[in-house]
């Protein structure tokens, strides 16, 4: 897809994400709409995947160490045909394969059940080494949120992948500075967060999150990067797109009312003062 395409893309996801929590009545708002970019640049350009065959063994892995921006994954995953648009009004239904938190047996291509924090990067760096073990030229993809550094194990995966430079794993950091109990700065301080990575031998990048060419190019960068893994930090907006949402702590672990809801749908409907993803 060309950048613009990807853009509409993104928003179309964004409107569908706000139906599919609305129904569901819970959820997560704050960063599924910000990572909406990055999964759709993930799914429409960057992975190696197939939705027709999602067990293929040379698909590239994506793990989801925060889990609880699933709900922006199953969208993403439904508009690249894993499964049925229809599906995601299911959400958080009881027996329904979109639980709150991914489950790897419901469906394939999840890859790993995801919920205590700071446990994705561990797992993702196992799978990157064992790929490596057996030769396989898949990359691994974790996202993880920045709150969730604030766990002992997310550090000891950190030293893990450096010291056996697995430089076929690729992590993104949603830094949108909010976390269940407030702002990062404020529950416990990150910064210099470039600098620690650094300090651990890993690769690091800078981007905004919302730009589909730095996202891209970012994970090209990546994909140069022999020697150790890579880290890109994406600065998001937690709400991107919903001005009454963005950048608003509360709104990290709840849903939209339908007042609510129909005015987020509007200002997708004109983001940026124009039209925007109405051709599906």
């Amino acid at each position: 897809m060309e950048f613009e395409e990807l853009r509409k893309k993104a928003n179309l996801i964004r409107k569908d994400l706000i139906k599919m929590l609305l129904e569901a009545g819970s959820g997560h708002s704050a960063g599924p709409l910000g990572m909406a970019d990055i999964f759709t640049a993930l799914y429409f350009d960057i992975l190696n995947h197939d939705p027709k065959n999602p067990a293929w063994e040379e698909r590239d892995r994506l793990f989801l160490s925060n889990g609880h921006i699933v709900p922006i994954r199953y969208v993403t995953m439904a508009h690249a045909g894993y499964f049925p648009k229809a599906k995601l009004k299911t959400l958080r239904k009881l027996g329904s394969d979109l639980q709150g938190h991914p489950e790897r047996v419901r469906m394939p291509a999840l890859e790993t059940t995801s919920g205590p924090l700071g446990s994705g990067l561990a797992q993702a760096s196992g799978y990157a080494y064992a790929a490596r073990m057996d030769n396989k030229r898949f990359r691994v993809f974790c996202i993880c949120s920045d709150g969730e550094h604030d766990a002992g194990n997310h550090w000891e995966a950190v030293l893990f992948a450096a010291k056996n430079r697995l430089s076929n794993l690729t992590v993104f950091v949603d830094r949108n500075n909010i976390q269940i109990d407030g702002h990062t700065e404020d529950i416990m301080p990150l910064e210099p967060l470039e600098d620690k990575y650094k300090a651990f031998n890993w690769h690091t990048l800078h981007i905004n999150g919302h730009n589909m060419e730095e996202i891209i190019d970012a994970v090209n960068h990546a994909r140069a990067v022999y020697e150790k893994p890579t880290v890109i930090i994406a600065h998001t907006i937690p709400g991107k797109g919903v001005d009454f949402m963005e950048n608003m702590p509360e709104w990290h672990g709840k849903p939209p009312d339908t007042a609510q809801a129909k005015e987020a749908l509007h200002e997708l409907r004109t983001l940026g003062g124009k039209i925007v993803g109405e051709h599906e």
